[in-house]
């Protein structure tokens, strides 16, 4: 007889760690299984992430997974020219380093990050399954679904009520159940970041826009802490023949920023592709609902996940919690109400950042492009921006 669970979920980063988390605080049994060993790897994200995301789901501030506290951005130009956002002199009775005062957000060690997560969960009742991959699922009516996973070598069928894919960009578990996540090549950016030494840094996220650093994206410098850093960028294939390794080379040796960096050596090369699209239309089906990355719950604008996958993590464990006592079947149509909740409490914001996007890439003039997205970054990050907390 297969061991039977209220939700499984295939995929233990911030999304499915979280959506496991609350499901089991509100009462649900879980299963929570990942294909690795080490989570956290192979590091393909630059590690912010704010306050607020962690606070909104309930996640302690510790130094066990902190890096370097942060405290506004620094948005530049092609040229060097720059919009500085420092929370620190904009609103100093808030943010800062004395009594009462608090940073904006944080630059995270991901490797420590998910962990910490997944003992959140354990601590939660979530059962754990390291090096557990998922193979298929089968619907069975309207009471629960199979689902085939390999632990050890072992073929084991388990049963849920819902399954819950939070297993990355272009999701496996979505294709089992027919969905459409296949991303267009247009909006996947190719990601590399170097983590380097030797560099000065302020507290601040610093983002460097234009298409001679980065085309189709942008260049990032994010303190890490000690004099280290993460220096990196994210570009569209489509628009350019170069890759992602030959740009960070040439901003590096070549920008407005070289002289910060003459000294550093690199310690070590990550990165991965990441999507600049829009939400999946369709994140559920009989007995299942995707979350994170693999619904394309990214920030289109920055490619920023963690906050988006926090949150989003936190709006599917409550919803399955509170379906669950309905006594309702995991129908695709009873489950849609999922979506219309994630749409309603972050989605819709999501959507609207990528008619943005898309505005901004719909020009072929380059320099208006860069002048448009220069612009477009200054504003998203201002403290009266309604997308900040995205």
């Amino acid at each position: 007889m297969p061991s039977t669970y209220d939700i499984v979920v295939i995929g233990s980063g911030p999304a499915g760690a979280t959506t496991a988390r609350v499901a089991a605080e509100n009462g649900l049994r879980v299963l929570l299984v990942d294909k690795r060993q080490e989570l956290g790897a192979p590091i393909q994200c630059s590690g912010a992430v704010s306050r607020h995301a962690l606070e909104e789901v309930g996640v302690p501030i510790t130094e066990e997974f902190i890096q370097e506290p942060i405290y506004g951005f620094g948005i530049y130009d092609h040229q060097g020219s720059a919009s500085i956002i420092d929370y620190r002199q904009m609103k100093p009775d808030e943010y800062g380093t004395g009594d009462g005062k608090k940073p904006l957000g944080y630059v995270v060690d991901r490797r420590r990050f998910d962990r910490y997560l997944m003992t959140l969960a354990e601590r939660a009742g979530v059962e754990t399954w390291l090096k557990t991959e998922g193979l298929g699922y089968t619907p069975n009516g309207s009471d629960s679904c199979e689902i085939r996973l390999r632990r050890f070598n072992e073929d084991i069928t388990v049963k849920a009520k819902v399954l819950v894919g939070a297993d990355g960009l272009q999701s496996q578990v979505g294709k089992w159940a027919g969905l459409r996540t296949h991303i267009k090549i247009t909006e996947l950016a190719s990601c590399l970041q170097f983590v380097v030494d030797r560099v000065e840094t302020s507290g601040l996220l610093e983002i460097i826009t234009g298409h001679e650093w980065a085309p189709g994206g942008y260049a990032w410098v994010f303190p890490k802490g000690h004099g280290y850093a993460e220096v990196g960028l994210g570009v569209i294939c489509t628009m350019t023949d170069k890759n992602a390794q030959w740009h960070l080379d040439h901003f590096l040796q070549r920008s407005f920023f070289k002289e910060r960096f003459a000294d550093s050596r690199i310690l070590e090369i990550q990165g991965g592709g990441v999507p600049l699209a829009a939400p999946l239309r369709t994140q559920y089906a009989d007995h299942l609902i995707l979350v994170g990355d693999a619904a394309r719950h990214v920030n289109p604008i920055t490619g920023g996940g963690i906050h988006t996958a926090l949150s989003g993590g936190l709006i599917a464990g409550r919803f399955l919690a509170k379906f669950l006592t309905t006594g309702q079947p995991a129908t695709a149509g009873n489950l849609k109400s999922y979506q219309d909740a994630w749409l309603e409490k972050l989605g819709d914001k999501m959507w609207q950042l990528y008619e943005e996007k898309t505005q901004i890439f719909r020009t072929n003039d380059l320099e208006e492009r860069d002048r448009q997205l220069y612009r477009t970054m200054s504003s998203y990050f201002h403290p009266e921006s309604e997308y900040k907390k995205i």
